[in-house]
């Protein structure tokens, strides 16, 4: 059995980058039918504006050669060659245009749809291309309902166009059996034109219609599972498992770095247990008071632990000890806010000490 997930469990929308992988990979919504109004629009500037005047000339020459076949003289190879060249050379006159402009109408129904882009996987064999069950899908899928139903409509206008230009070029066909032979090619090319620019125009339609068609379509097959969606987070955002163990690795070492700081600070202010703030504040090195460390609870009580067993001053005041410690980041001085409660504090220190605070550390 295949390990690919039918479509009934594909749920989720395709994300961006599921979107973005499959543009890389050449797999875009491409409609078939713009790609054939394009090729219908280009056959109408071709009859309008190419074959009325190349098809008379092509016709002149000929005319001149089965009319004269006598005036060119054909005596050896060179004079065969020569012949064959001017032949030929009218031939491409007419056939050079009208495949340019069938090659860049093609081209430019393919850019509107999707941008260019060179994707080798596209042209390389695969298996599955050959494959019966696979070929049977797409034949007898939704997809290929589709498709049968969109070739059915266009034959039908074609049908039914034909009919109708048929029928008002009903005089014209009848009166060209007693017309000049020459007059044939351009009332077969006006009936032609007629016929190609009404199915163009009932083409348009059908193209707007399949241009939805086709998008939504793309969209269903990018479906994705919500294992896929979680798999893809992962590929893009990481683990939540590695994410969650690192992020307490770098808890870990920050907390080491703030306890190994925490000898160098001046005072420290608790709440008495549930927090404790360290800042360190030296007058000779200038600026406010800084915030060495900060902690709740445990890390508090490892706080006051290290303070005590190196004879810094602990202040308890809990308004003071719960504001700093939601105000301030760890290595980061006091704002003013804060200036005139830690100043209370320093003083309280000289006056308790008689002299200025010892730094430890």
């Amino acid at each position: 059995m295949s390990d690919a997930p039918d479509k009934e469990s594909k749920t989720e929308e395709a994300t961006e980058k599921k979107i973005s992988d499959a543009v890389e990979k050449g797999n875009v919504p491409f409609s078939k039918e713009a790609a054939m109004l394009a090729s219908l629009l280009g056959m109408v500037i071709i009859a309008g504006f190419i074959l009325s005047n190349n098809v008379g000339r092509l016709n002149f020459s000929l005319a001149r050669l089965i009319d004269n076949a006598a005036g060119w003289p054909v005596q050896n190879g060179g004079d065969a060659v020569r012949l064959l060249e001017e032949i030929g050379l009218e031939v491409l006159r007419l056939l050079l245009p009208i495949v340019a402009i069938l090659t860049v109408a093609g081209m430019l129904s393919s850019f509107f749809q999707n941008s260019p882009r060179l994707v080798l996987d596209r042209i390389q064999p695969k298996l599955s291309r050959i494959s019966i069950t696979s070929g049977w899908t797409r034949i007898f899928g939704a997809h290929g309902m589709v498709e049968f139903l969109k070739s059915v409509v266009k034959l039908g206008a074609v049908c039914i166009f034909g009919y109708l230009l048929l029928r008002s070029a009903h005089d014209e066909v009848m009166s060209a059996m007693i017309t000049e032979p020459s007059a044939l090619p351009y009332l077969i090319l006006s009936i032609g034109t007629r016929l190609v620019t009404a199915v163009a125009v009932a083409t348009i339609i059908l193209v707007a219609a399949d241009l939805v068609w086709s998008r939504l379509f793309w969209l269903r097959e990018l479906r994705m599972t919500r294992q896929e969606v979680k798999d893809e987070m992962k590929q893009v955002d990481g683990d939540p498992m590695v994410k969650a163990r690192m992020r307490s690795l770098a808890r870990d070492r920050n907390r080491k770095r703030m306890m190994a700081a925490v000898p160098k600070a001046t005072f420290v202010v608790t709440n008495p247990t549930h927090y404790a703030v360290a800042l360190r504040y030296v007058k000779e090195e200038g600026g406010a008071p800084m915030v060495v460390a900060k902690g709740q609870d445990l890390i508090a009580l490892k706080i006051r632990e290290i303070a005590t067993q190196n004879s810094i001053p602990i202040i308890e005041d809990k308004l003071l000890a719960r504001s700093l410690y939601k105000a301030v980041e760890v290595n980061k001085m006091i704002p003013p806010e804060f200036y005139k409660a830690v100043a209370e504090v320093v003083f309280f220190l000289f006056a308790r000490r008689g002299v200025e605070p010892k730094v430890a550390g």
